[in-house]
C-alpha cells in the first residue's frame, strides 16, 4: 500500500471523525435546553407554588399518605428519580454494549423525555403529582440517554482530543440554554403583550423545551453510527442483576471505582446546587423570575467560556488538577451564597458569575477523564454507573437539601449543607493515581492528565 494512499485514508478517517464529532455535540444542544430552563430555571419555583396551592392548612401536601412539606416537594421528586435511574441505566448501557445499536436506544430515551417535558404545559392548578410524575420520567429519560450518548466520546475522539471534544459538547449545550432562556425572558417578561397569564407564560417556556429536546435529537441520530465490539451478541442481563454485575465487573478496577466514588460525591453537590439554586433565590432571597432568568441566562454564557477555558488549562495542568482547582471553586461560592442578602440581585449575578466560569469546565473534564479509565467495550455499562450522578440525577444532594429545609425551615442551612459534597470529593479526587488507573484499564495515557 503506499503512502500517498495511507494519508488518504488517514484523511477520510478524520473527516469522518470530525463529521461524527459535530453530531455529537448537536445532543448537548439538544438536551441542555431541559437541564436549563425546566430544572434550573422554571420547574422548581413553578411545582413549588403548585405544591403550595395544594398544602394543606398547616404547608404540608400528602404524596401516597406521606405527608411533605410543600417547600420540599421538588426535591424529593428530583431524589426519587434515580430510583428509577438504578434500575433503567444498567440495562440500557448493557444492553448497548452487548448488541453495539446505541442509535435505537438513544432515540428512545430521548424522546421519551421530549415526550414528558412537553406533557409540562398541563402542569396547572395543584396538579403538583402530575408535576412530580413527569419529571421523574423526564429525569430518568435524561439519564438514559446520556449513558449513551457519553459513551461514544472513546468511540468518536482519541486520548489526546478527548478533553477538547468533552469541553466543546458541553460547550454547545451551555450555548443552546443561552439562546432558548433569551425567549424565554421575553416570553415571560412581556406576556401581558403575548395576551397568556403569567403561569400559562411559564406552561409554554417548559413545553417548549421538549419540542427543542426532540427537534435537534435528529441530527445526532443522523451522524453518530454504532459499532459492535467484542462483547456484542450476548444476551442482556435484568434490572438489579445487571446493576450487581456492572458493580462487580468494576471491583476489578479499583481506581477507576475510586474516581467515580469522588466524581458522584462531588458532582453531586454541583447537580444539587443547579436544581436548587432557583428555588433558594425564589423562596430565600425574595428574587423574581425575571431575576432567576437573567441569573441562569449569564450561567450559561459564562460557562460556554468556562468550559473551553478550563479545557485548555487542563492541557497545561492536567485535567485531575484543574477538577480540584474548580472544587475549591464551588466551595468558596457556596459558601459565599449562604451569606447573601435577600432583595439584592446584583449579589446574586456576582454569584452566578462565579458558577458559570467553573461549571463547565468541572462538567466537561470530569467526563472525558472517566473515559480514560473505562476498559474498552465496556464504556456504555460503565457510563451507566456515571451518569448515575449527572444532570440531575444526584438523589443524596437533593434529599439533603429538603431534609434540611424540612427540619429547619431554612433554605440557608439547606445551601450551606452542601459543602460536604465538595470537601469530601476534593479529598477523594485528590488521592486517585490516574496516570495509574488508565494504564490499570488497558488504554494509553496521555501526555498531560
Amino acid at each position: 500500500m503506499s503512502t500517498d494512499t495511507v494519508r488518504a485514508g488517514a484523511a477520510e478517517e478524520a473527516a469522518e471523525r470530525r463529521r461524527e464529532q459535530r453530531g455529537w455535540y448537536f445532543y448537548d444542544w439538544a438536551c441542555s435546553v431541559y437541564s436549563t430552563s425546566v430544572l434550573t430555571v422554571f420547574l422548581g419555583p413553578y411545582l413549588t407554588a403548585v405544591a403550595k396551592h395544594a398544602a394543606d392548612a398547616d404547608g404540608f401536601v400528602h404524596p401516597l399518605g406521606v405527608p411533605v412539606r410543600a417547600g420540599s416537594f421538588f426535591a424529593y421528586a428530583v431524589s426519587a428519580s434515580v430510583i428509577v435511574s438504578i434500575v433503567v441505566m444498567p440495562m440500557a448501557g448493557a444492553a448497548a454494549d452487548r448488541t453495539g445499536r446505541k442509535k435505537p436506544l438513544l432515540a428512545t430515551a430521548a424522546y421519551l423525555g421530549a415526550g414528558a417535558t412537553t406533557g409540562m404545559f398541563f402542569l396547572d392548578g395543584d396538579r403538583y403529582l402530575l408535576g412530580g410524575l413527569l419529571l421523574i420520567v423526564a429525569n430518568a429519560s435524561l439519564a438514559v440517554s446520556m449513558v449513551l450518548y457519553n459513551s461514544y466520546l472513546p468511540q468518536i475522539a482519541p486520548p489526546e482530543e478527548r478533553d477538547a471534544v468533552s469541553s466543546r459538547g458541553w460547550a454547545f449545550g451551555y450555548a443552546a440554554g443561552a439562546v432558548v432562556l433569551v425567549a424565554n425572558l421575553a416570553l415571560f417578561t412581556a406576556h401581558d403583550s403575548f395576551g397568556v397569564s403569567e403561569s400559562t407564560a411559564v406552561r409554554i417556556c417548559l413545553a417548549s423545551a421538549g419540542v427543542w429536546w426532540g427537534a435537534f435529537t435528529l441530527i445526532p441520530l443522523k451522524r453518530l453510527r454504532d459499532r459492535r465490539t467484542a462483547s456484542s451478541g450476548q444476551a442482556s442481563a435484568h434490572g438489579w442483576r445487571q446493576l450487581a454485575a456492572t458493580v462487580r465487573d468494576m471491583r476489578r478496577q479499583p481506581l477507576t471505582l475510586s474516581f467515580l466514588l469522588a466524581y458522584l460525591i462531588y458532582n453531586d453537590g454541583i447537580q444539587t446546587v443547579i436544581s436548587q439554586a432557583s428555588v433558594y433565590g425564589s423562596e430565600e432571597l425574595g428574587l423574581s423570575q425575571s431575576t432567576l432568568i437573567t441569573a441562569v441566562l449569564l450561567v450559561q454564557v459564562l460557562a460556554v467560556g468556562g468550559a473551553l477555558g478550563m479545557g485548555r488549562l487542563a492541557r497545561t495542568y492536567g485535567a485531575k488538577r484543574t477538577i480540584l482547582g474548580s472544587l475549591v471553586a464551588w466551595t468558596l461560592t457556596l459558601a459565599a451564597g449562604y451569606f447573601l442578602p435577600a432583595g439584592a440581585p446584583v449579589w446574586f449575578f456576582v454569584l452566578a458569575s462565579g458558577i458559570g466560569l467553573v461549571l463547565g469546565g468541572s462538567q466537561a473534564l470530569s467526563r472525558s477523564l472517566f473515559s480514560h479509565l473505562v476498559p474498552s467495550g465496556k464504556e456504555a455499562e460503565y457510563f451507566s454507573a456515571y451518569e448515575m450522578s449527572d444532570r440531575g440525577m444526584s438523589w443524596l444532594g437533593p434529599l439533603l437539601f429538603g431534609l434540611t429545609y424540612q427540619l429547619t425551615g431554612s433554605y440557608r442551612d439547606a445551601i450551606i449543607s452542601l459543602v460536604v459534597f465538595f470537601v469530601i470529593g476534593f479529598v477523594l479526587l485528590a488521592r486517585v493515581p490516574v496516570r495509574r488507573a488508565v494504564r490499570d484499564a488497558g488504554n494509553p495515557v496521555p501526555e498531560r492528565i
